[in-house]
């Protein structure tokens, strides 16, 4: 990048935009809405546009998370039947704790803060309550169907260049339980096509408490198609769900939807860069436009590809993740799974982008 922006083929820096535009939004920005019907209703949300052509929406009452997303109007986050449902509906242990996918939809859900993958009763004696021994979590955790405290949100210029930002705070907290806050800071470059997530996990309470984070980011039509590719560093296929042999669909090179797919998933050991970094993508090269998630494999250690090629449900997730894909239970026995002490966290920073290929 130059000494400014660069809008529309031409470079501005922010007094000669001002003196094109009296106000940023000509050219992109954050813009606070409500979503106003059905199971949506009353979800605060935050609408970003950059000028290159990204468009993406932060549900700020669904942990920040980010729900619907587009590059020149091809979409490329997943939308599902379930819409971006209202926390208020959700109940955690409903359904034997598979109540999660009611509310599952959109580019980036996020699972966690102390569990992730499947439904688990485990110890609970850190927190010293004889009333509850154990306690029980249900897929992916709690925090997806959490309202964020909004901090603040807007453009900011760091010379010229403007960054559109987002930033709020989730807390996860229970009396004689866990005491957990996400900080989320969400930017992207006015003239940007990349997401960058950078989020704070913290035991803000007095015990030790256990700590688990994935990110589900879910690629949907039209960017996932017939003959769309998987790229990716694979070292090693770690494990595969018995549907991978049962229903042969390639997890390299993806089917158009199929009746009654069952999903299909795997857990990939991923090369990293010299960096640490590792970078997993979606090609699409009918459209000519690559879905690229890039994270830091000394913070999330693991990755899944999950595929569910359904007809009416059509999704490839990617999964960075702090644990295998056995679970909570599986980490506890083997000594991997993260406890926070009191005022300990965690920093996680990854970035989401779509390209021109």
């Amino acid at each position: 990048m130059g000494d400014g922006v660069k809008l529309y083929g031409k470079e501005y820096d922010r007094r000669t935009l001002a003196r094109m535009a009296g106000d940023v939004a000509a050219a992109g920005g954050v813009r606070s809405v409500v979503l106003a019907d059905g199971s949506e209703r009353g979800v605060r949300t935050l609408e970003f546009r950059t000028a290159a052509g990204l468009a993406f929406d932060v549900l700020v009452d669904r942990a920040m998370d980010i729900g619907p997303a587009r590059y020149r109007g091809v979409g490329f986050g997943w939308e599902s039947a379930t819409g971006y449902r209202n926390p208020g509906l959700h109940e955690y242990a409903d359904e034997n704790g598979l109540s999660w996918l009611r509310s599952f939809s959109g580019l980036v859900v996020t699972a966690g803060l102390d569990h992730t993958l499947f439904t688990a009763d485990v110890d609970a004696a850190n927190y010293r309550y004889p009333h509850r021994s154990t306690v029980w979590n249900g897929l992916h955790g709690r925090v997806a169907n959490i309202p964020a405290r909004l901090s603040g949100y807007g453009e900011r210029w760091d010379g010229d260049r403007c960054v559109l930002w987002a930033e709020g705070e989730v807390r996860q907290a229970a009396i004689f339980g866990e005491h957990l806050r996400l900080v989320r800071r969400i930017e992207a470059d006015l003239d940007g096509t990349e997401i960058r997530l950078t989020d704070t996990v913290r035991n803000a309470g007095f015990d030790r408490t256990p700590h688990m984070y994935l990110y589900h980011i879910n690629i949907g039509w039209p960017l996932l198609d017939e003959g769309a590719r998987f790229v990716a560093p694979i070292r090693e296929t770690l494990w595969a769900s018995d549907s991978d042999t049962e229903q042969g669909a390639s997890n390299l090179v993806f089917d158009g939807p199929r009746p009654g797919f069952v999903e299909q998933v795997y857990e990939h050991d991923l090369l990293p860069d010299e960096h640490g970094r590792v970078r997993a993508g979606l090609v699409n090269d009918r459209l000519g436009l690559t879905f690229e998630v890039e994270y830091n494999s000394a913070e999330f250690p693991a990755f899944f590809q999950w595929m569910h090629l359904r007809e009416g449900a059509y999704a490839v997730g990617f999964e960075p993740s702090t644990n295998a894909v056995a679970g909570e239970p599986a980490a506890r026995e083997a000594g991997t799974l993260t406890f926070l002490e009191p005022g300990e966290e965690r920093a996680y920073h990854t970035a989401l982008r779509i390209l021109e290929t």
